[in-house]
């Protein structure tokens, strides 16, 4: 048996990569394994934030404040998500998880939050065995590069565009 944990990006303009790391949590979950899912930039109300209620082995933490993707991040949301980096850090060399997911990293690097070399030194640190999901669009190719599976989800129609808000349970 592979003992070996991989590197996965979910990445792109479509919707889905969250709900994919979700899925992939919640088989892990089912199968006896530990998840840690870190969402990075988010530090709004969501229905998977019940998730650990429902799920034994499933945590999740939150390294965000309110969404600022409209605007510029701030000093606070700079602190926060290095704080996460600092969280995830701990997460990924402990060995207490098989699966450890990083939420939105994609987006908190694109928007400067922390460098892409921070997280390609803390994969290198990570627990042999760890499988790593890293979501959020605009992946860095470094990040790329680095990965074991990398996937794009591309947006073809959306009812957002005919103004249809996010949806409990289904968006939210």
């Amino acid at each position: 048996m592979d003992n070996k944990g991989y590197i996965q990006i979910y990445t792109g303009n479509g919707k889905g990569k969250t709900t994919a790391a979700l899925g992939l949590s919640l088989r892990a979950v089912c199968a006896g394994k530990k998840v840690f899912f870190g969402q990075f930039v988010k530090g709004m109300e969501y229905s998977e934030l019940n998730a650990a209620k429902y799920l034994p082995n499933f945590t999740l933490e939150q390294f965000g404040r309110n969404s600022f993707i409209f605007g510029n991040p701030t000093k606070a949301d700079i602190k926060v998500a290095a704080e996460g980096l600092k969280r995830a850090e701990e997460v990924l060399t402990s060995g207490e998880y098989d699966v450890v997911v990083l939420d939105e990293i994609n987006i908190a690097i694109f928007y400067e939050l922390f460098k892409v070399e921070e997280v390609m030194e803390l994969l290198d640190k990570r627990a042999e065995k760890v499988e790593v999901i890293l979501t959020g669009r605009y992946a860095n190719e470094k990040l790329i590069e680095k990965a074991d599976l990398v996937t794009e989800m591309k947006q073809i129609k959306h009812y957002y565009t005919q103004g249809v808000p996010a949806r409990k349970g289904i968006e939210d």
